[in-house]
């Protein structure tokens, strides 16, 4: 097989060892790479029901075979790890220069288990491991590490490192490479548990292609049909777009979604942010796109330049009900300097805001509570999270956490599923991804489904029978699956005739393995069965598929989902999926989907 290495690099921090594991060319036919193949990864290597924050928790980062071969945006790294934040599989994606040193060190994947006994920066040199002291870096942002490391190591060494997030176990702690984040499910925290401060990798092996001219060709014009209309939104506003779009149609979650609509979106919309704060422009490593927009500050302030996008400024902004520009940048740059995930940090300070309101009592003076519209209070709480100080401690839990722990009746507000909190997009105007949503793997995610994509269109309407919006729904999830497994940005989703079809003949110009479009779809199917599977080992039951109790009201212009209604749907996705009426996966389903001979035998 080509464009891949064959083999895991298994590093024990607590021995020091470090050992190639073979992965057979059928596991990479299965699920491809990335995603896919992190998920498989830890399925085979994690234990059942263990602590996220114990050493026997792998942290996994895998490239797949489109990394490396000049194909527009594939340069994407898959991090997966059981989630501290939901105790479920916690995978994330981000576009970095390293994934690229990690496939160049011989290695298709890196598996991270064990704690070190100080901390540490573990660099990886062409496959040869060592760990170095990390004491002098506490504390340090994660691109002032990596500024570090590197000009102790050389600049050849690309880098992921945590903030103070993710020393301290923030639950929802980032991994930060080339400036771009591994945002979602707290994979900094189990980093931070292992004792890893940075990650330093460098190498000089890429696998060849089986058909370097076709593939060159191929790349060539995919790399052109990338600067058509089909991207034109993200190279010219970016996703901040979505804010005064998404306010016209209700959907724009505002006040911890108590509304639709947002008195202050104009403020805060990218066509202003654009006008009064754009910088410049960039792309991803390896991307021909641009789609990385940069804004400044202008309030006469420090002034703080930060890339952002709209679930970010959805998430610090709307939200938290925040019409000033300025308070969301400096919160945003904040965010990446902490090293959190910018979108649970929104969602579960607007639920303490919505706590305030209520006078529900958080265990600290009501000067020290957040409040809607009052962006000092939102920067205060961003920087107590990052250190678990006052509030911090309890908001750095995560929404889920934070009011079980505070309990009277703090749960109806927390706007989350398996504990991540929702992204930006108010699902009751939106059946279909409400669904997406009640049933993902990761937990409330718009970027594991493109269900929003059904709703926004005329391909279902309102009235659609349930077999019809499951149906949808699932093939949303399976796409997703396959995008993040040969790691094409999903950006680019429209600009394929037949997307399936065209990464099908890529895959086999880059691994020399016939693939057809029928091998992808069936490839996002196992995949989404193999997360699923990893859940169900961890815990996870029929009652965590659902939404928060707000949404569940039926009530609202527009809303139509109720307890009944959401139930119908899941049971209607649970038979499209081939699964039991409890969400569980029959023994002959994962033979016949080609998972069985996957596992290692006690899952069998």
């Amino acid at each position: 097989m080509y464009g891949v290495h064959g083999q895991a690099l298994q590093i024990d921090l607590t021995t020091g060892a470090a050992t190639a594991e073979a992965i057979p060319e059928s596991h990479f036919s299965a699920v491809l790479g990335g995603i896919g193949l992190a998920s498989l990864l830890l399925l085979r290597q994690c234990p059942e029901r263990v602590d996220p924050l114990a050493p026997e928790n792998p942290l996994i980062f895998a490239t797949s075979p489109f990394v490396g071969t000049g194909i527009t945006t594939a340069s994407k790294l898959a991090v997966a790890t059981k989630s501290p934040q939901t105790g479920v599989i916690g995978d994330s994606l981000s576009s970095s220069y390293l994934t690229i040193a990690i496939k160049r060190t011989g290695f298709d994947a890196l598996v991270i288990t064990g704690c070190t006994e100080a901390p540490s920066v573990l660099v990886i040199d062409d496959g040869e491991i060592a760990l170095r002291p990390a004491t002098a870096l506490l504390g340090l942002d994660p691109a002032t590490t990596a500024e570090r490391v590197r000009a102790e190591l050389g600049a050849a060494f690309r880098v992921a490192a945590i903030g103070v997030a993710g020393e301290r176990g923030v639950r929802y702690a980032a991994i930060s490479n080339d400036g771009r984040l591994a945002g979602r499910t707290g994979a900094g925290a189990v980093m931070g548990s292992k004792g890893l401060k940075a990650i330093a990798v460098r190498g000089t092996r890429l696998p060849a292609v089986a058909d370097p001219r076709g593939l060159a060709t191929a790349a060539r014009d995919l790399a052109t049909r990338s600067l058509g209309n089909g991207t034109a939104k993200y190279r010219e506003i970016g996703t901040a777009a979505n804010v005064a779009f998404f306010d016209r149609m209700g959907v724009l979650p505002t006040r911890n979604f108590q509304a639709g609509s947002f008195a202050g979106a104009e403020a805060i919309s990218g066509e202003r942010l654009l006008l009064n704060h754009h910088t410049d422009r960039h792309g991803c490593a390896a991307c021909t796109v641009g789609c990385e927009h940069r804004y400044r500050t202008d309030d006469g302030g420090p002034a703080t330049d930060v890339r952002l996008e709209y679930e970010t400024l959805y998430a610090l902004g709307s939200l938290c009900g925040i019409d000033d520009p300025n308070v969301i940048l400096r919160a945003a740059a904040r965010c990446d300097e902490i090293g959190i995930d910018s979108m649970t940090t929104g969602a579960t300070i607007a639920w303490a805001m919505e706590c305030a309101d209520r006078e529900i009592d958080l265990g600290v003076t009501a000067t020290a509570l957040p409040r809607f519209g009052d962006g000092a209070s939102l920067l205060r709480s961003i920087e107590e999270i990052g250190t678990r100080q006052g509030l911090g401690d309890l908001l750095a839990e995560g929404s889920r956490r934070a009011a079980e722990i505070v309990g009277q009746g703090s749960d109806a507000w927390a706007m989350h599923v398996k504990g991540l909190e929702l992204p930006g997009y108010d699902p009751r105007k939106l059946q279909t991804l409400a669904l997406g949503l009640a049933v993902a793997t990761r937990g409330a995610c718009h970027n594991r489904s493109s269900a929003y994509e059904i709703d926004f269109s005329d391909r279902l309407d309102a009235n659609a029978e349930a077999h019809a919006r499951a149906t949808a729904a699932a093939a949303a999830e399976d796409q997703a699956a396959v995008l993040d497994s040969v790691t094409i940005c999903k950006f680019l989703r429209h600009i394929f005739t037949d997307l399936h079809e065209e990464a099908a003949t890529l895959y086999t110009m880059v691994t020399g393995l016939p693939t057809t479009a029928g091998d992808l779809r069936r490839a996002g199917e196992r995949i989404t069965n193999v997360k699923k599977l990893f859940n169900i080992g961890q815990g996870w039951t029929r009652e965590d598929d659902t939404l928060p109790p707000r949404l569940l009201t039926g009530d609202g212009e527009g809303s139509r989902l109720n307890q009944v209604w959401l139930d119908e749907m899941i049971a209607a996705y649970y038979d499209v999926r081939g699964w039991n009426i409890d969400g569980t996966i029959p023994a002959h389903h994962l033979h016949e989907i080609g998972v069985t001979g996957l596992l290692p035998a006690p899952l069998h």
